[in-house]
């Protein structure tokens, strides 16, 4: 199974290209990427909602910040784009309302 790495806008999921510049906004939606919520450390559940130690908290999460800890996040998801075979074949339909009946009838035969 292929993946791919890439980071994803927070706000519209939009595959970010290699060597965004974070400093910046999303080219789909205009929302700045230098914020908490676009951050690999966000965690809602925990102090000042980050995974690192900050010294103060940062009130809005989804606005651009001048946090030094920031990393960006990345993800890791399968490669739908291989032109790979499928695992099983399609089903062929039946043509005729006799053949339906006769493929029930062979599932349960005794």
């Amino acid at each position: 199974m292929q993946t791919v790495t890439a980071s994803r806008c927070y706000n519209c999921a939009t595959a970010l290209p290699n060597g965004t510049d974070f400093k910046g906004n999303c080219p789909k939606c205009g929302v700045p990427l230098h914020c908490c919520k676009q951050c690999a450390h966000f965690e809602p559940s925990t102090r000042f909602q980050c995974l690192k130690p900050v010294p103060i908290r940062i009130a809005s999460k989804d606005q651009a910040n001048p946090c030094e800890l920031f990393s960006p996040r990345v993800t890791v998801a399968r490669d739908t784009t291989s032109s790979g075979a499928s695992a099983s074949p399609a089903p062929t339909a039946p043509r005729s309302s006799n053949d339906a009946r006769a493929a029930f009838d062979q599932l349960f035969k005794k």
